[in-house]
C-alpha cells in the first residue's frame, strides 16, 4: 500500500520537525532547572517561584532568538507536504 508508506513517512518528518523544535526550548528549561536546583541545594531556599520564573524567562528569551530558525524549519517543512500533493 502506497498510501500507508507516504502517509506513515510525512507523521515521521512531522514529528521529526516538532523534535528539532522544541529540543532547544527544552534543552535551555532544563539547564535553567538544573542550575536553579544546584543553587537551591547549596543555599537551602526552597522557593517554588525561583525555579518557575528563570525557566519561563529563559526558555521565551531563547524562542524570541530562534524565531526566525523555527519559521524557516516550519516554512521549510510545508514547502516539502505541499510539494507531496
Amino acid at each position: 500500500m502506497v498510501y500507508d508508506e507516504s502517509s506513515i513517512q510525512l507523521i515521521r518528518d512531522a514529528l521529526m520537525v516538532t523534535l528539532k523544535i522544541a529540543a532547544p526550548l527544552l534543552l535551555c528549561g532544563m539547564i535553567i532547572g538544573l542550575i536553579i536546583s544546584l543553587l537551591q541545594s547549596v543555599t537551602s531556599i526552597q522557593d517554588q517561584t525561583l525555579t518557575f520564573v528563570p525557566k519561563l524567562i529563559g526558555v521565551i528569551t531563547v524562542a524570541i532568538i530562534l524565531l526566525p530558525w523555527i519559521i524557516g524549519r516550519i516554512l521549510i517543512f510545508t514547502a516539502e507536504m505541499l510539494q507531496l500533493f
